[in-house]
């Protein structure tokens, strides 16, 4: 265990300075809502703009932030042989897959909290102490089904087709799931089956009644099993590979 938790802490490292990694995940989501979040009237399901779109951006740069850049990182080192030189190593062969989702867990706090911190200071948002750490957890919990799939991707495909698809699924799931902006009517349904906006909502629920619905909960549990066995399956099928 500690191998991995080492291997983790040097992956936090790399990420930190990583400016790509910084500026979608941080950077991007931080100016979206400097630019849109202070709308003093607007409302999105039943509450305040600014604290929807709080809700939404810190998504975006969580989401971001272990899909795109982790996915892309997990091919090439493959590629590279990296993940066949940690096999000749003593950690156990699950240690690379762990580290890479413990570092990608620990390195979306950040973009998290920035955007949460904005939407109390800029946009004015006003909740009660265990609010924001029921809303920073689901949206930190929800991360995890992406850091699942950034594994399932890297290990499945090459380096060059891994960009593209990780950028179609975020943007696909991103603009369907209503992190842009709030969905209704025909999109709205759609929507409703992406855990996305079911965590957009579990946020905007908290905000407003204070409760959250098991049907999104259910949704978001749903897709982070699907992840996962998606990723067991990479993994395993890749295994004899590298």
């Amino acid at each position: 265990m500690n191998g991995t938790l080492a291997l983790a802490r040097k992956e936090m490292v790399r990420l930190s300075r990583n400016k790509r990694y910084m500026i979608f995940s941080i950077g991007l989501p931080v100016m979206l809502y400097l630019a849109f979040g202070r709308q003093a009237t607007a409302t999105a399901y039943g509450v305040r703009f600014a604290a929807f779109y709080m809700v939404g951006m810190a998504s975006v740069g969580a989401f971001s932030g272990a899909l795109t850049g982790n996915a892309q990182r997990i091919s090439q080192e493959r590629k590279d042989g990296w993940i066949r030189q940690l096999r000749l190593t003593t950690l156990p062969p699950q240690s690379y897959v762990i580290a890479k989702i413990i570092a990608s867990m620990a390195t979306t706090v950040p973009a998290i909290a920035i955007v949460l911190a904005l939407g109390r200071f800029y946009g004015h948002v006003q909740l009660a102490g265990w609010k924001w750490l029921a809303i920073g957890a689901a949206i930190w919990l929800g991360t995890l089904a992406f850091a699942a799939l950034a594994v399932a991707i890297g290990y499945r495909f090459l380096p060059d087709t891994v960009q593209p698809i990780t950028m179609f699924v975020y943007f696909l799931m991103s603009v369907l799931g209503g992190l842009w902006f709030p969905l209704g009517g025909t999109l709205q349904k759609v929507g409703q089956i992406l855990p996305t906006y079911q965590i957009t909502r579990i946020g905007t629920d908290v905000i407003g009644s204070g409760t959250v619905s098991m049907t999104s909960v259910l949704t978001v549990l749903a897709w982070l099993a699907g992840f996962i066995v998606l990723a067991v399956l990479a993994v395993r099928s890749t295994a004899e590979k590298i």
